[in-house]
């Protein structure tokens, strides 16, 4: 084997195709389209690549393309772990098309999204996952105005930027709560954090439902609660101060519940007997703790797997018919309830 170049910013693309016997055009398709090279040019670029210690130039295929070969996406948390099939769902679809995901956090706030958006955009991205599906009216204008392929995630917007793949948080609270309501509970309390856009279509599907079995939609039955296990404590001092004959819990996230269990335990409440509970997001979590935690199980590693195909679209088609794809929920029923 030809002894390699001793600095990788040395080896030129011409070098790498000299070592594969191909032509430069072949290298770069390899590099930028992967699945456009046949399976055994292809290896052996990428051998010659590796031979060789070549560093690809993304950029001047951005100058030249105007756009790169990086997907934003935008998280709320990169804590939450929620988020994670999601991104395992984006990832698996774009490892094999030579595309890189690239992470970013912005909490449920307008403007600091909008200083990710624009980074992004700065960065001519090849396209942006928003894990949100309310935006700031300049950021609106600013993908729209770049043209950059958007998919917005986490609810079901009546005016998508361009592209929606997600459930409506409306619809499956809703659901959730009718489902309690036909399991007999009659005093159900709805426990959610303030300031989440989710979580408020949350609280108006609960208070829907509510309407429709025939009770009187109170905000005194939801209670604003703090993140994390504390918040599912505060839900249950909340009930026992002010609300004591609640029969029902609903929280608008697993964590929550499985602190107002822990808490239900410490009190000496059993569950379901004395208060049954339910959550949203079906994380593993729920399905371990004693009783098992009835939650909405939401498709999150498809939203992610949909929403990257149809970037992928859109990139390669310039247009796509789709604007808006419902993937659902499912209500899975556990000891708790």
């Amino acid at each position: 084997m030809p002894a390699t170049k001793g600095l990788a910013s040395s080896v030129r693309m011409r070098d790498v195709a000299e070592r594969a016997g191909v032509s430069r055009m072949t290298v770069s398709r390899a590099l930028n389209k992967p699945d456009s090279v046949k399976p055994e040019l292809r290896q052996r670029v990428f051998d010659a690549v590796e031979e060789l210690g070549y560093v690809h130039n993304h950029l001047a295929r951005s100058l030249s393309s105007s756009r790169s070969n990086v997907i934003g996406l935008v998280l709320p948390s990169l804590e939450n772990s929620i988020f994670a099939q999601t991104v395992k769902g984006i990832s698996d679809v774009l490892r094999p098309t030579g595309y890189h995901l690239m992470l970013a956090e912005s909490p449920d706030n307008a403007e600091e999204e909008e200083q990710v958006i624009s980074a992004f955009v700065a960065q001519r991205v090849g396209g942006l996952i928003l894990h949100g599906t309310e935006h700031s009216p300049a950021a609106v204008r600013m993908l729209r105005a770049s043209h950059t392929p958007v998919v917005e995630n986490g609810d079901l917007p009546k005016d998508p930027i361009d592209m929606v793949v997600s459930y409506s948080n409306r619809a499956a609270s809703k659901a959730m709560t009718l489902h309690l309501a036909r399991l007999g509970y009659s005093k159900i309390v709805f426990a959610g954090l303030a300031s989440n856009p989710r979580a408020e279509e949350r609280q108006k599907g609960f208070l829907e439902a509510l309407k429709e079995v025939g009770q009187s939609p109170d905000m005194q039955k939801i209670v604003r609660v703090s993140r994390g296990f504390v918040g599912g404590e505060e839900a249950i001092a909340h009930i026992a101060a002010h609300l004591p004959d609640t029969d029902a819990l609903f929280c608008a996230g697993d964590v929550l519940a499985v602190g107002a269990l822990f808490d239900c335990d410490r009190r000496g409440w059993a569950v379901p007997d004395r208060l049954a509970i339910a959550s949203f997001d079906d994380v593993d979590l729920v399905r371990h703790v004693s009783p098992g935690i009835t939650s909405l199980r939401l498709p999150r590693y498809e939203i992610g797997r949909r929403s990257a195909e149809l970037l992928l679209q859109r990139i390669n088609a310039k247009k796509s018919s789709v604007k808006k794809v419902d993937l659902g929920f499912e209500i899975v029923q556990r000891a708790s309830t």
